[in-house]
């Protein structure tokens, strides 16, 4: 109860503040709309936010999906393969090095302006840090334990299975929950150099048009999707209980 309590009076006390300093400071409302006309405008364009939101998180969905599986395919690849550490991981570390948003137009060129873009666009934002995470929970398995289940004659396949996974789980719930939001911006950012629908192609048209509210109604949209998808995975993450917990 006390926290939702907190949480109610927070986000009441931004919202008040939003609201009163820029009637207080003479903003125009055309640099920064007060939250009340942000709501408004949103409300007028509740069925185009929703349908534009549904696209995104579409595009946020199969790509974070695909980033998962690719992390945890290439992170047990590199950890097991030495001829993969050598090669592949210099590789990702390298790609990882480059601006994404360098990258966005030349999904463009490859993929062009429909959803492929984009999901390629989400999969290169999220996809480094569960690789990360993956080898780093793999190689923070505790040597005592390793030694236990050779000393039992555990097959490879065994040991990586009811030793190796499920040790490297927290580490690789922590990675899931940074790639998840780095996910969502990877979407928007395919939609800001092109696109044809979405929130961050909706936020292109509202800037092109003027229409301010509606930018920051979108903006809002963006950051309420995150929010549920970052929550969600959280409440994913509960189920491996042994998290904080030593070997």
């Amino acid at each position: 109860m006390k926290r939702t309590v907190e949480t109610v009076l927070f986000w009441g006390a931004f919202a008040l503040l939003w609201e009163c300093g820029v009637a207080l400071s003479g903003v125009r409302s055309y640099l920064m709309p007060p939250l009340s006309k942000v709501l408004a405008a949103g409300w007028e364009q509740r069925e185009l936010l929703l349908a534009e939101c549904w696209v995104t998180l579409l595009e946020v969905l199969a790509g974070f999906v695909l980033a998962v599986a690719g992390g945890v395919v290439l992170g047990v690849a590199i950890h097991f393969n030495a001829f993969a550490r050598r090669t592949l991981y210099p590789f990702i570390t390298a790609l990882q090095s480059m601006p994404k948003i360098a990258l966005a137009p030349l999904m463009i060129v490859w993929f062009g302006y429909g959803f492929a873009s984009k999901l390629a666009s989400t999969f290169l934002f999220a996809f480094f840090p569960l690789v990360i995470a993956t080898l780093g929970g793999l190689s923070g398995i505790a040597a005592n334990l390793d030694e236990h289940f050779r000393a039992l004659g555990a097959s490879r396949w065994d040991t990586l299975l009811r030793l190796q996974l499920p040790s490297a789980l927290p580490s690789f719930v922590d990675g899931v929950k940074i790639a998840m939001p780095l996910a969502v911006i990877g979407a928007i950012v395919g939609e800001f150099i092109g696109a044809e629908k979405g929130l961050g192609h909706l936020m292109t048209l509202a800037t092109a048009n003027a229409q301010t509210d509606l930018m920051f109604a979108a903006i809002l949209a963006i950051t309420l999707l995150a929010s549920l998808l970052y929550w969600a995975v959280e409440v994913a993450s509960r189920a491996v209980w042994w998290r904080g917990k030593s070997a």
